[in-house]
């Protein structure tokens, strides 16, 4: 694990435009700390790293991993608190998107715990969930990973408009529609190693 996290940290931190001594100041830490931490001799504890990736803009697990992303799955989910929609929906989408990690969630605060420790792609989310609003969730989830594809779902046309004003990518009507997906991803704002997909024409 110390070689992959040293090796995302310097990674991010250059992506990032940082030097050591800048980060440092972010996090609060001397320099020496982050020198040590991209030199694998140091890994900082659960607190410094949730504030280095907060720092960085990745979720907490983003610099754990490997850093060839490429040798990954897409990792996909979808949220929304009908059940019996959400397994229907599902289902298409894992048809559709055969070579992918896909989960799904009819809790909200379930998929924002999972976006908060994983590296999330794409997230389908219902605008209308009881309680809780999707395009509250979106700016959330978006918080936690800048780089997250959002797709809203909703059975309300009229609520295309919200969905704009937020940072999401996409929007779709349901029931879901195989076309309608497919012309959805392929205007992700950030590109997805490894997302293909199978001729899929049916409808959930």
């Amino acid at each position: 694990m110390r070689e992959y996290f040293a090796e995302n940290l310097q990674r991010l931190r250059m992506e990032k435009g940082y030097t050591q001594q800048q980060l440092a100041k972010l996090v609060c830490v001397d320099r020496s700390s982050i020198a040590r931490w991209e030199k694998g001799s140091r890994v900082p504890d659960l607190i410094l790293l949730t504030r280095l990736a907060g720092c960085l803009g990745v979720a907490p697990s983003a610099l754990l991993w490997e850093a060839d992303l490429n040798s990954r799955l897409p990792v996909i989910i979808m949220v929304d608190d009908e059940k019996t929609i959400l397994a229907g929906n599902m289902r298409i989408l894992c048809e559709m998107i055969p070579e992918a990690e896909i989960t799904g969630f009819s809790k909200p605060s379930e998929a924002l715990h999972f976006v908060r420790f994983n590296h999330v792609d794409i997230a389908f989310l219902d605008i209308s969930m009881g309680k809780t609003s999707g395009l509250d969730l979106c700016e959330q989830m978006i918080e936690i990973n800048p780089k997250l594809n959002v797709v809203f779902l909703t059975a309300y046309p009229e609520y295309s408009l919200q969905s704009w004003n937020t940072h999401a990518c996409g929007f779709l009507v349901k029931p879901l529609v195989s076309e309608e997906i497919k012309r959805q991803l392929s205007k992700l704002r950030f590109p997805v190693s490894g997302l293909a997909l199978t001729e899929q024409d049916e409808n959930v």
